[in-house]
């Protein structure tokens, strides 16, 4: 199989509730189902669909409303917005991108990307994290994850430069198919060595843009933490008023 790590089944009712939401069985502004009849609807334990409900709501997709129960909210902004920093993880051709690639290999898998790929802690995955640098300045540090049953027998784990972009080389080799990209964007203060690689000065924080690739069903296929200085960037998003 070319994907072999089965989510948590938690990750599993909340990916069928979001698709849910998505085709407009669960409509925006209605309540969703409750605990009690999402048990028995899916035989699952009450602690699984309150992990699923919590997972939901942190993702945007629910809110709670007192005395009014859990509501729909729909698809959050941050599913719909159109950033290219999502495409560019996927498709960056390395060979033809300035910059350098700094490390390639098998990691412990960090906290916020074992919980998007449904992996338990101290799982491993394949690293593979690049330098983009612009006019001799360091401007993004691009850290991909990927399940390590997901890259084997691909050229993601060789140390080479990877052309034509991670996207087409995962749909060429394992048969996967991408569909959607979720970015979720927060800033923190970066670790000792982003600092040397970004060339940060002290005290500068960094904005982190989480790039979740998924298929048709929601079971992401790779993970991208871009991280850009904060002393270098102006976002601007422009929508609609209704």
């Amino acid at each position: 199989m070319a994907y072999e790590v089965a989510a948590p089944k938690y990750v599993r009712l909340a990916q069928t509730l979001q698709r849910r939401i998505e085709d407009g069985t669960y409509p925006s502004g209605t309540r969703v189902p409750s605990e009690n009849q999402l048990v028995q609807a899916f035989g699952m334990s009450r602690p699984t669909v309150v992990r699923a409900l919590d997972l939901l709501k942190r993702d945007g997709w629910l809110e709670s409303r007192q005395g009014y129960g859990t509501i729909v909210r729909g698809r959050p902004a941050v599913v719909e917005h159109k950033d290219r920093r999502g495409s560019e993880a996927l498709t960056r051709d390395e060979t033809q991108t300035p910059g350098r690639l700094v490390e390639v290999g098998q990691v412990p898998v960090p906290a916020r990307v074992a919980s998007v790929l449904g992996l338990p802690k101290r799982a491993k995955v394949l690293m593979r994290r690049f330098l983009v640098v612009e006019d001799g300045e360091p401007v993004e540090l691009v850290s991909s994850y990927f399940p390590a049953g997901l890259v084997e027998g691909t050229d993601l784990e060789s140390a080479q430069l990877l052309s034509g972009g991670t996207r087409a080389h995962l749909e060429a080799r394992k048969k996967v198919r991408f569909d959607h990209v979720t970015e979720r964007v927060s800033a923190r203060l970066p670790e000792r060595s982003e600092v040397a690689l970004l060339e940060l000065p002290n005290g500068v924080p960094v904005l982190s843009v989480l790039v979740v690739a998924c298929d048709a069903s929601g079971q992401a296929l790779q993970v991208s933490d871009v991280l850009l200085p904060a002393d270098r960037q102006e976002l601007e998003d422009t929508y609609r008023l209704t």
